[in-house]
């Protein structure tokens, strides 16, 4: 907790009286980064019931985690007065500030996460994001306006995990059967880098990139396909070490290729696998899952543990939010060179 009030304390001399570091935050990806987007579908992947947001101001509002998570906290860093809104209620000029498109469920892959209900893939957000900018060019009166100020904002992505735990490793799709792990890295990375040349169409110049966290450790993959007593399942971690390493690869060579755009890669693999803060519960859920008929999710109003800083996981797959403080703060400022590549989010915001 004191690597963030020193980070928050930063954010604020860097502000200068609450002006934040960049203009607008875009945020892409899964249910690590959702914060209501999927509250009005039909779908299993739902967090807007007790105990979710149980430490968050408002109570469940989609968040999958008992607070905050990683966006937000990314988003207080950056100077922002007030959350980044869901695609689902951005209204108005509140969305010149920036958007959260993420889903829970949703992937790189369209069919990712279907057998749980309806989601926005990737390639749904992007489509979001371009109706978002069509309403950013009305309020702004030009395409010239809107772009210098797209140019200038911060975009986040982190997608990928449920093409593994909920598409690949998923006993209700085919995946596994079709494709090694090494080709269905490949195949993943080249849908993806295609997704992020779309998003650097769209205007985006700063844009950060999540790797995929080392799932195999999560209390519902060790639950799925673990052994007695193992702390974690190898081959979940190879095949997302695997696209990790390809997703390395294409930062460098959109760097190479959009040079008057950053992309940058948050390595929450290393940073999970390296917690600065002591937690005393690295695979076992706070809450007690089961809910909306899933093995990941919480049980409707069913009282969560009291010694919340001591988990790293809330439910059987996404982080508490001490867990996500830990992430988005070193996503944010590296505290070692492997946290990010090859710049931290601080020093994206100021190019």
């Amino acid at each position: 907790m004191w690597y963030l009030v020193t980070l928050l304390s930063l954010s604020s001399l860097v502000n200068g009286g609450g002006v934040p570091q960049v203009p607008c935050y875009f945020i892409f990806g899964s249910s690590l980064y959702d914060n209501g987007n999927n509250n009005a579908f039909v779908t299993a992947a739902r967090a807007n019931y007790p105990p979710y947001g149980i430490d968050f101001r408002r109570g469940p509002t989609g968040r999958f985690t008992n607070g905050r998570n990683t966006a937000d906290i990314i988003a207080e860093l950056l100077g922002f007065d007030n959350y980044i809104p869901p695609f689902a209620s951005a209204r108005g000029q509140y969305i010149l500030k920036g958007v959260n498109y993420a889903s829970g469920s949703s992937g790189i892959r369209d069919e990712t996460g279907q057998h749980l209900g309806a989601r926005m893939s990737m390639n749904q957000q992007l489509l979001n994001h371009q109706s978002t900018i069509s309403r950013i060019v009305s309020i702004l009166g030009d395409n010239e306006s809107a772009s210098k100020l797209l140019s200038k904002c911060i975009y986040t992505v982190g997608i990928g995990n449920n093409d593994y735990i909920g598409n690949y490793f998923s006993r209700f799709y085919p995946t596994r059967s079709i494709y090694t792990i090494e080709r269905y890295a490949e195949i993943l990375i080249q849908q993806y880098s295609q997704q992020l040349k779309t998003l650097y169409n769209y205007g985006a110049r700063k844009v950060a990139l999540f790797g995929v966290p080392p799932l195999g450790c999560s209390p519902i993959v060790i639950a799925m396909l673990g052994a007695n007593g193992s702390l974690c399942v190898d081959i979940v971690n190879k095949a997302i070490q695997l696209f990790n390493a390809g997703l390395i690869q294409l930062i460098d060579e959109l760097n190479k290729n959009q040079q008057d755009a950053k992309f940058i890669y948050l390595n929450s693999y290393h940073i999970t696998m390296t917690p600065t803060t002591g937690f005393k519960f690295t695979n076992t859920p706070c809450c007690e899952v089961g809910g909306n008929n899933t093995l990941m999710l919480c049980i409707p109003f069913r009282t969560p543990c009291q010694n919340r800083s001591d988990y790293m996981y809330w439910d059987a797959v996404h982080p508490t939010e001490a867990a996500n403080v830990m992430v988005a703060g070193r996503s944010y400022v590296n505290l070692d060179p492997s946290d990010t590549y090859p710049i931290d989010i601080h020093r994206l915001a100021q190019l």
